[in-house]
């Protein structure tokens, strides 16, 4: 009888809001891995304590637990899943020793340097940080037009101008997306995450909007991969928004068959592109 490499490894979950957690538990325990889990106070959803066997509950900035409970667990290698809202950073939560020495050492505050520092401080211990779609590849946007509607013109022009602008703002880990109309930036993505810049552009400027979310230029899967869902589409369809353009193959969409279906029904282009433009055969 052959065994996985999971099955001698212990892994670490460093979970955030949102599925993405629940998610990575459910591929994990389907590959027979052994999974210990981080939960932050002030973002995981209470329920992971029903789906996972071991977990612990710190505080946005109790950097120095987090490590000994992955240590004392035997993790090797980690795993961060969710979103862990960046302006939890500036709410005046305490952070431990561990935390206020690494800030301290950044030279800037922005989500690749925070969580960055983060892996680095794990490494010292023996902890490496790990693509944080391990345990679930098939959840990755295929390269495509994904659902029955193409784009229409219109929407093209929008999508190759967005992506040119996205993928700028992305360099500048600014935000992950962006949303026009007649090649046009109406709302760029700061803080506030993707459904939040989608409302703010409706409430700008609603209708016939498309919405533009990439990955980085050189996006390290191990944290902040973008991620979409039937929320996405819910804004978007309040929005007025008539078409979405992913990065494929970074891009993790939850809840394919339902998000999908949702778009068809309003008539909502999806699309996943390679690169900075689409190919002939997307449109």
């Amino acid at each position: 009888m052959s065994c996985s490499v999971e099955e001698f490894m212990k892994f670490g979950l460093i979970a955030g809001n949102g599925k993405f957690p629940f998610l990575v538990v459910a591929g994990a325990r389907k590959q027979g891995a052994s999974l210990s889990v981080v939960a932050i106070r002030e973002e995981t959803d209470k329920r992971i304590e029903t789906v996972a066997e071991r977990v612990v509950w710190v505080g946005i900035g109790q950097l120095g637990k987090m490590i000994s409970f992955f240590k004392n667990e035997g993790v090797s290698k980690a795993i961060m899943a969710g979103q862990v809202k960046h302006v939890q950073i500036f709410s005046g939560a305490l952070p431990d020793l561990r935390m206020v020495k690494m800030l301290w050492n950044l030279p800037q505050r922005n989500t690749d340097a925070l969580i960055g520092g983060v892996a680095s401080e794990m490494e010292k211990e023996g902890i490496e940080l790990i693509d944080s779609t391990y345990f679930i590849q098939d959840q990755l946007a295929p390269e495509g037009v994904l659902t029955r509607r193409k784009l229409d013109e219109t929407e093209c022009g929008n999508v190759e101008y967005g992506l040119r602008v996205a993928h700028e703002i992305a360099r500048l880990d600014l935000g992950q997306t962006i949303v026009v109309r007649a090649k046009a930036c109406v709302a760029v993505e700061a803080m506030e995450g993707t459904d939040a810049v989608i409302k703010r552009a409706g409430e700008l400027a609603k209708g016939k909007l498309t919405v533009v979310k990439v990955a980085k230029p050189n996006q390290d899967m191990r944290f902040d991969v973008p991620v979409v869902g039937v929320p996405t589409i819910e804004q978007m369809i309040k929005a007025g928004a008539t078409c979405l353009c992913l990065t494929a193959r970074k891009t993790l969409i939850f809840d394919r068959e339902e998000m999908l279906e949702l778009a068809n029904r309003h008539k909502i282009s999806i699309v996943a592109a390679s690169g900075e433009t689409i190919s002939n055969n997307l449109a």
